[in-house]
């Protein structure tokens, strides 16, 4: 248990986690709703990709510029900053659907504004994680904690929007998710930090962008793992979009049966997180990577025809355990690897891979969906997934190889890495 929480010796990061730990549910509150909306009001799996498109679409052109943001300005008034117009953008969608004859127009709209949002938010949040962290050594452990969190609000906030959106209606959630973002405004307030020594920049933002594409060019331990992620963010991880309709079509279900759907997944990606979590210094997060992924993609294979309700949960539990691993270990290499005048840019590069491949993927799968069907469609992602983790696999253990004989080295001289040096 002391391996498993000891990222929260630190004050900053226990305060972060414990706002975000709300917010998080309003958001995946928010989401849900924002998908069965459109799917209620369309009808169309194609309309579901362009839903994620809308969201995420703006992350993927923007995160660059948020990377070096966060790389020459006070992350802490950039997350703060962030924070408040999510609460804005929150309560616009509040009013929007409660006091307006709405259209989908006006839900993605607002989608789209959460994305560009989103651009600056995640590179100084995640950047921020590190600043966080009294003890390095405590890093991977606190972003996988992080992930945790991340998943463990994805448990909780579907199933609670699910039966909110049945009984009560779409704005009861997003006036819900505007009121969590309270709650994490003032955990950043009540955080401590030394004071922010503003850097001289010879260099000016553009430059900037190309130094940090060039980084990712020369660091290969970095760039694979990023190609990697885009891969699968692209191909697989978009089949989310597609569950209103099994919750819809498939299941003979509402609301709440959607929202079941993705509580299953959040319960195995809690319990995927938490293993990361207590996993020992050293360990080869490369290597469970590639095997989580495997376990993603049968268990997408698995669950794409099945009609059984109980059976089919089981395996998105088991899907969502493989998937947490793609985001959570990728960060963790990024984080612990980097330079740390170059860890906003990288991770904005992280975020265009996450989040920008997604929204493509989105109308990729609603667009394939719509010509073959959602059970097809889904299958296909899996088998994606187990062809991604197969093709990557020489160049995963080509580089486990490559720093094998730098183990002890890198050890010696930045601790902060120890807990990836081994892969």
């Amino acid at each position: 248990m002391n391996r498993t929480f000891r990222a929260f010796a630190s004050r900053n990061y226990r305060l972060y986690f414990l706002g975000q730990s709300i917010s998080l549910i309003g958001t995946w509150m928010q989401r849900t709703a924002v998908y069965w909306l459109i799917y209620e009001h369309t009808h169309s799996a194609f309309m579901l990709g362009f839903a994620v498109f809308a969201a995420q679409f703006p992350s993927f052109v923007l995160s660059p510029l948020g990377g070096v943001v966060s790389d020459r300005y006070n992350r802490y008034r950039v997350l703060l900053f962030t924070q408040i117009a999510s609460l804005v953008q929150a309560i616009l969608l509040t009013l929007v659907i409660v006091f307006t004859s709405y259209t989908v127009t006006e839900i993605l709209s607002l989608s789209v504004l959460l994305g560009m949002i989103n651009a600056f938010d995640v590179p100084a949040r995640q950047a921020m994680i590190n600043d966080m962290i009294d003890n390095k050594e405590d890093l991977p452990n606190a972003i996988a904690l992080n992930s945790s969190m991340v998943n463990l609000a994805r448990l909780i906030g579907p199933a609670i929007s699910g039966i909110i959106l049945e009984k009560f209606g779409a704005g009861i959630c997003f006036g819900i998710n505007s009121i969590s973002f309270v709650v994490v405004i003032i955990s950043i307030l009540c955080m401590r930090f030394p004071v922010f020594v503003k850097q001289r920049h010879e260099k000016n933002a553009v430059q900037e962008l190309r130094e940090g594409f060039g980084y990712l060019k020369q660091t290969p331990s970095i760039g694979l793992v990023i190609l990697m992620l885009a891969c699968v963010s692209l191909l697989v991880l978009p089949f989310t979009a597609l569950l209103p309709v099994y919750a819809k079509n498939i299941f003979s279900g509402g609301a709440s049966v959607f929202g079941y759907l993705n509580s299953a997944i959040g319960m195995g990606a809690v319990g995927g997180a938490i293993f990361l979590a207590s996993v020992k210094a050293g360990v080869n997060l490369k290597k469970i990577l590639f095997i989580n992924l495997l376990i993603f993609g049968i268990s997408l294979i698995c669950f794409s025809h099945l009609t059984n309700f109980p059976v089919a949960l089981f395996f998105l539990m088991l899907a969502g355990f493989g998937m947490m691993s793609q985001t959570t270990i990728s960060n963790t290499i990024i984080q612990t690897s980097a330079s740390p005048q170059m860890r906003g840019r990288v991770i904005s590069y992280f975020a265009m891979a996450f989040f920008g491949m997604q929204p493509l993927g989105g109308l990729l799968i609603g667009t394939v969906s719509h010509h073959i069907g959602v059970q097809d469609t889904l299958a296909g992602s899996g088998v994606a997934a187990v062809v991604i983790a197969i093709v990557f696999l020489p160049f995963l253990r080509k580089e486990v190889l490559k720093n094998k004989d730098r183990i002890e080295l890198v050890e010696l001289e930045d601790p902060t890495v120890t807990a990836i040096s081994s892969s």
